[in-house]
């Protein structure tokens, strides 16, 4: 990852490239994340999804105007076709280690601007995941130049538009799914993600992530000990006018065991205009997509999942 030997950038560039434009989905290995870390902030999530579900509705998504805080089984549906998704999370934006009241830095966080809510009763639980949200998130600042490079743009095209990325993190608990199986109750529905590429931790030996491929087949997305799995969102595909794609992904838990996975949603400032690179339209791929900033998408995005 932090290769600085230009031979070396350039063909990792050009597999990144090649990820991007064929499949959406690629696995990083030596993302510099200790293990430690993560093992904290799984412990920390297993520690909040084992307590009662009235104190962990005290702190409901719905009732927040930010998006933050707990989503129960069932209130989220991705999929229209479906029921619901089987699954709780919580969900949270940026914020310090240290407390220090209003970060005037992160003041424009549009969809996401204001405080997280913490559980009460759960120690260690705040510092444990945002040490794993601030990894994750010095993870991303290193991959968006590998992204400019994969488009044959400067290495920093990003730099000015990723001041103040957006980052939302969910940390996720999928319950088994025993019993006779409703397929329009799944872990999560058919979706894609919002922000510019999404890195996820998935729990080891345990099959729940599938990508849909370019025949419309569900293929496994396995997880590969030592790697994070990164896909590519919303955001990237409109900024790049399709030429990256964002691929509709699903996860289904019927391993009769608890699953737990952490994903960090990273994107773009949110005042900026998901307006298409100029290399990436031509006579032949005219530009798709009405221009919006990427805070209206992403709003517009989270209403429809949460019914706000």
């Amino acid at each position: 990852m932090s290769n600085s030997d230009a031979t070396s950038k350039a063909a990792l560039a050009d597999a990144v490239r090649d990820a991007c434009i064929n499949v959406g989905f690629l696995y990083v290995k030596n993302h510099g994340i200790p293990e430690e870390v993560i093992s904290n902030a799984l412990a920390a999530s297993k520690r909040f999804f084992s307590l009662p579900e009235p104190q962990k509705l005290e702190i409901d998504i719905r009732k927040s105007s930010n998006f933050k805080g707990y989503n129960a089984l069932l209130s989220s549906n991705n999929d229209p076709e479906n029921v619901g998704d089987m699954h709780e999370g919580f969900e949270f934006g940026w914020e310090e280690m240290e407390v220090k009241g209003h970060d005037e830095k992160r003041a424009n966080d549009g969809a996401m601007a204001g405080a997280n809510v913490w559980p009460r009763d759960v120690p260690g639980f705040r510092e444990d995941v945002l040490s794993y949200y601030h990894a994750a998130v010095d993870l991303g600042k290193k991959l968006f130049p590998l992204f400019a490079l994969a488009l044959n743009l400067p290495e920093h095209f990003f730099s000015d538009k990723t001041k103040n990325s957006a980052a939302i993190m969910r940390v996720l608990h999928y319950p088994p799914q025993t019993g006779s199986v409703d397929d329009r109750v799944i872990g999560i529905g058919a979706h894609t993600d919002f922000e510019c590429f999404t890195i996820l931790w998935q729990e080891p030996e345990i099959q729940a992530l599938q990508v849909l491929n370019t025949q419309k087949q569900w293929i496994d997305a396995p997880p590969i000990p030592g790697t994070l799995v990164v896909n590519l969102g919303d955001q990237f595909a409109r900024w790049t006018n399709d030429v990256f794609k964002s691929t509709v992904h699903r996860a289904i838990n019927r391993t009769g065991v608890r699953r737990y996975s952490i994903p960090l949603f990273f994107g773009t400032d949110y005042d900026v205009k998901l307006e298409p690179i100029p290399s990436c339209v031509s006579s032949d791929r005219p530009a798709k997509y009405e221009v919006v900033t990427a805070g209206d998408y992403v709003q517009q995005r989270l209403k429809a999942a949460y019914g706000h």
